[in-house]
């Protein structure tokens, strides 16, 4: 069993229930943290095997790039894509910091 951070992706975006942060939007870090076996990778040096930190960069990019009125409605997006992803992890948690 390992862990994987990811940290400090910053995105700039546009939530919020006001008109005004919809016109000029904020900037949010999303915090990720992969509980996952690491064996495998570790041992084939295989990528494929782990948690790509460019694919949940990505992930994290498209799903802030849709506007929601809610925080918790974006970071439950970023969240169930992480999960589909990832699927072989164990356990994902997520902070999302406006």
């Amino acid at each position: 069993m390992g862990v994987i951070y990811v940290n400090d992706i910053e995105v700039y975006a546009y939530h919020g229930c006001l008109e005004e942060e919809a016109k000029i939007g904020g900037l949010y870090s999303v915090d990720v943290v992969f509980h996952t076996d690491v064996k495998s990778a570790a041992k084939y040096d295989d990528l494929s095997l782990t948690v790509d930190y460019v694919e949940v960069s990505k992930i994290v990019h498209q799903e802030m790039a849709i506007r929601a009125k809610l925080i918790e409605t974006v970071g439950y997006r970023i969240l169930h894509a992480l999960q589909n992803r990832f699927p072989d992890a164990d356990q994902i948690k997520m902070k999302l910091t406006k």
